[in-house]
């Protein structure tokens, strides 16, 4: 059986010091907001070349405080994607703002500028752009409209992290950037984590102030806040991934290019990586109007696959009793009907990536 991804062999690798980390953690019974997160905030921040990271619950948590931290309230729009998953969207909604879905690129999966610069109205007042699959969005002119129009970028890098965009770090191109650390994430704990990071001082106090029950002093409040605070245990867990997150990306860069050395069918369209961006490969997504003939084969041969995403939030029947704009986005529900997502991980052995293209190569 080849699987999506498989944790345990990454495990075997770091195990000593994985066991260590958690180890040092029980002995030293500090469970929260201990001195691995303090730690791992300043990593990341370093990392990133920006002043602030500040550790969250998870993914979307993560997104969450950054759009209230951004100021994002009951009205008003935000512009997003479709073809992600429905984080992205959900936190729209729960703060009572309105998500508008606007298509996405084809080739790269992520929102188009073009399709963006029409939605935007006075009510605009954010953007969340999505490094889908670990390409970076095009963010240039993402960026020159939304400072044309005074409008905060938070960046989803949940499936990115470490890709690049122009040489630099997706999350550090916007007001914030936003991770997971969910555990097939390309940076994962072994539970649920997030991150926020910006180089804006404001917003980096208030998503610490929202995460510890809008408590900056013990038992003192200033705002009505959440409990979104990254275990300590996940955080210790990430600082031992982190040393090695360049390598496992390499690794995962390098798996990409065999898949595509060695799937070989007209009928098949391969993920591209843009001139200006370093893709990372949270996913090997590929397209076809044979896709369910060819996950057929592969769960035929013990190969797992996956559709991400087959249907897209503007059809998802949750956000039909919900405020949204979005109108004809035939992109994102062509690519709907036609991704699949192969088996990747840094792990993953050349043979089995050959098998695996063999299967795609002779299905019918």
């Amino acid at each position: 059986m080849i699987p999506m991804v498989d944790l345990q062999r990454q495990y075997k690798i770091l195990k000593t010091d994985i066991d260590a980390a958690i180890t040092e953690v029980l002995n030293d019974c500090r469970f929260i907001l201990g001195p691995n997160v303090s730690e791992l905030e300043k990593d990341i921040a370093a990392y990133h070349k920006v002043p602030f990271a500040i550790g969250v619950a998870n993914g979307t948590d993560a997104l969450l405080l950054a759009l209230k931290a951004c100021g994002i309230k009951e009205g008003d729009e935000v512009i997003t994607t479709p073809f992600t998953f429905i984080a992205t969207a959900e936190v729209i909604s729960q703060l009572n703002a309105i998500p508008v879905f606007v298509d996405i690129v084809p080739e790269t999966f992520n929102i188009d500028p073009e399709e963006l610069k029409k939605k935007i109205t006075r009510k605009t007042k954010a953007v969340i752009p999505v490094h889908l699959f670990g390409h970076p969005a095009k963010m240039d002119p993402i960026v020159n409209l939304c400072q044309k129009y005074n409008i905060k970028i938070i960046e989803d890098c949940a499936q990115a992290f470490g890709a690049e965009y122009n040489g630099k770090k997706v999350g550090t191109i916007g007001d914030c950037g936003c991770f997971s650390f969910f555990p097939s994430k390309n940076l994962a704990c072994y539970g649920d984590g997030g991150m926020v990071i910006t180089k804006d001082k404001d917003i980096a106090e208030q998503i610490r102030l929202l995460r510890n029950h809008g408590s900056a002093i013990k038992y003192y409040h200033n705002a009505i806040g959440y409990n979104s605070r990254l275990d300590e245990i996940q955080a210790a867990i990430v600082r031992v991934k982190l040393r090695k997150i360049d390598e496992f990306n390499e690794s995962r860069r390098t798996n990409a290019n065999l898949y595509r050395s060695c799937i070989k069918r007209d009928d098949v369209i391969l993920p591209t990586e843009s001139t200006e961006c370093r893709h990372v490969y949270h996913q090997f997504t590929i397209r076809s109007k044979k896709r369910n003939n060819m996950m057929d084969s592969l769960k035929r041969n013990d190969i797992s696959s996956a559709i991400y995403y087959p249907l897209p939030l503007h059809k998802q029947e949750v956000f039909a009793g919900q405020r949204t704009i979005s109108g004809e986005l035939p992109v994102s529900e062509e690519c709907a009907a036609e991704v699949l997502s192969l088996p990747m991980f840094p792990e993953l052995r050349k043979d089995e990536i050959q098998h695996i293209s063999d299967v795609i190569n002779n299905a019918s």
